[in-house]
């Protein structure tokens, strides 16, 4: 069987779901999960990675420091991750979070601009740490284009690249095409993290392992932005049967997937017509709340907001820009209606 690295995004990605609220009991106690179960990678903070807590994406309840000390506390195998994107995270975020114990880093970019990853990915492939590059919103750009970009950060000192399918996009050929490239022409694992916008996060990532991907994401129930992840409980199974081996105890991780409902987890995500919009229109799947507030705010139907920010191919960090937009379209919807 081939060996999948799956990292566990549900102390991260789950974050978006919940205004970035996730609390140090609920992080310990998964953590202890997670530790137990064999989780290779635990990936934990704010939505938007390292550093990223404030008024405009949202602030989180807790510090780096406190989430990620708790976390290491309770991690004894599984490895601590983390996310961080250049311009937000400094280096000396990083070396702080070095010194807290993390032992995964992974740099992100939008997947048309890799250069900015150059001074934090050279930086850490020194460091005693493990460093990922991350192409974001992949869905974006072509296989040639993301290919050309994975290769930049491959010469930065990437230990391998994952992409992300951060507006849930992708169907299940797009996938293979991508990874297939990608392990065609780099030297380094490659890597798959699904949202499920479309339906597809489950079968997107099969097919990403059949294509060759060696490190792929999940989330406890699909715990994560938008329509979510893909699920763990659901995803460890279908590559055991598929051929691949998570090393992970899921006959324990199926009895959490129940349990974590009375501690991390809310409520599971679903697939609702607006992620379905956002996934058409290529949006950031962490942009659900954001629109509908502005849709409400504004008395606007949050389809036309989609619609409009598709066209301007909006990414995440914008979020000020929903606003903007959602207001010049009440004006224009109050002039139609002063002109009918």
């Amino acid at each position: 069987m081939k060996k999948i690295l799956l990292t566990d995004s549900s102390l991260r990605d789950g974050n978006h779901s919940v205004k970035h609220t996730i609390n140090l009991d609920s992080i310990a106690k998964y953590c202890q999960f997670a530790d137990i179960v064999g989780i290779p990678i635990v990936e934990v903070g704010h939505g938007n990675g390292l550093a990223a807590s404030s008024i405009s994406v949202g602030r989180s309840l807790f510090s780096d420091e406190d989430m990620l000390s708790t976390a290491r506390k309770n991690l004894k195998k599984s490895k601590l991750g983390i996310h961080m994107i250049p311009g937000v995270a400094t280096l000396d975020n990083a070396k702080r979070a070095i010194d807290l114990g993390v032992d995964i880093i992974r740099v992100a970019s939008h997947c048309t601009e890799a250069t900015i990853s150059k001074t934090h990915l050279e930086f850490l492939s020194t460091q005693q740490v493990t460093v990922y590059g991350v192409l974001m919103m992949s869905a974006l750009i072509n296989a040639k284009d993301l290919l050309e970009q994975a290769k930049i950060m491959e010469g930065y000192g990437a230990q391998g690249i994952i992409i992300m399918d951060s507006t849930g996009s992708y169907l299940p050929n797009d996938v293979e095409e991508r990874i297939s490239l990608l392990k065609s022409f780099l030297s380094i694992p490659v890597g798959f993290h699904a949202h499920n916008n479309l339906g597809c996060a489950i079968a997107n990532s099969l097919v990403a392992a059949e294509s060759g991907a060696e490190l792929i994401d999940g989330c406890i129930r699909g715990f994560g932005a938008g329509a979510g992840n893909a699920a763990l409980e659901i995803l460890i199974p279908v590559l055991n049967q598929s051929g691949f081996d998570t090393g992970i105890d899921f006959e324990k991780t199926i009895k959490e997937a129940d349990h974590v409902m009375n501690y991390l987890v809310p409520s599971a995500p679903i697939t609702e017509p607006i992620n379905v919009l956002t996934g058409l229109e290529k949006l950031f799947s962490g942009f659900e709340k954001p629109i509908m507030n502005a849709a409400a705010t504004y008395g606007i139907d949050y389809s036309t907001l989609i619609f409009e920010l598709g066209e301007r191919k909006l990414v995440a960090g914008q979020e000020d820009i929903i606003i903007e937009v959602a207001h010049q379209l009440e004006k224009k919807q109050q002039k139609n209606n002063i002109l009918s």
